[in-house]
């Protein structure tokens, strides 16, 4: 199993050199039952499939409760921060996703962490525009429960 690790880039000049390569491998995080309704009660989402184990046991395909897609992505800023660091900036601001699917679940009292590659880059005046593909994994699972885009624009300093 591969260890989480980050790169630090020096400037911004050097984040060019990583243009289509990975970036880091995020810590595990554990997605608790109560996490899941936890962010159930606060968007008011209390799908049987998210809270009721009973139910889930039942009639879901995964035989367990499974945390919201969105919960899930709500995590990318903290994996992004433990798989990057750029020194030297005097700006850095997430201009939001591009692309976001989720190809699998991700069941509750489970753990997942995420893969960040650098997949596009583009010069600004004083900066950088890039865009970030964060794969979030579950233990044990094969296939990825999310795959995202998420784009920076990120100013010297």
């Amino acid at each position: 199993m591969e260890k989480p690790y980050s790169t630090e880039i020096n400037n911004l000049e050097d984040l060019k050199k990583y243009l289509g390569k990975d970036l880091g491998i995020s810590n595990w995080f554990e997605m608790s039952q109560d996490k899941v309704n936890l962010f159930a009660d606060l968007t008011h989402d209390d799908q049987w499939i998210h809270i009721d184990s009973e139910k889930a046991v039942k009639y879901s395909p995964y035989k367990k409760t499974i945390a919201h897609g969105f919960l899930v992505l709500s995590f990318a800023t903290k994996i992004v921060s433990q798989t990057v660091k750029i020194n030297n900036i005097a700006l850095a601001v997430n201009y939001g996703l591009n692309k976001v699917r989720f190809p699998n679940a991700t069941p509750a009292n489970s753990k997942f962490r995420g893969k960040v590659s650098l997949i596009n880059l583009e010069d600004l005046e004083g900066g950088l525009k890039f865009t970030l593909k964060i794969i979030i994994e579950v233990d044990g699972e094969i296939k990825p429960v999310c795959v995202a885009e998420t784009i920076f624009l990120v100013y010297k300093a």
